[in-house]
């Protein structure tokens, strides 16, 4: 099994850690979102990529020291476009 490094939808930096993964439909895991983005085999919200950045920003600004709002966001507008859930067929 190879794991993503980071939530697919959310971005979320990811461990080996089962329980920080969603879940199926049939309760088995999904190792492409984490459980904040995806449970019971579907998304747990329906929003945009852009929305998605808004909900992240606060979170990601309080994790990494000294990054602004405007630094994440500008981050993740980068970054979310390259993940499954998001990128461009």
């Amino acid at each position: 099994m190879e794991l993503n490094k980071f939530c697919q939808s959310c971005g979320m930096p990811m461990s080996d850690i089962a329980e920080m993964y969603g879940k199926n439909a049939d309760g088995s895991t999904n190792w492409d979102y984490c459980s904040y983005c995806f449970a019971q085999g579907s998304y747990t919200a329906d929003v945009s990529m852009e929305e998605m950045i808004e909900i992240c920003v606060p979170h990601v600004v309080n994790a990494v020291p000294d990054m602004t709002e405007e630094q994440a966001r500008n981050m993740m507008q980068e970054f979310l476009p390259q993940l499954k859930r998001w990128k461009k067929k």
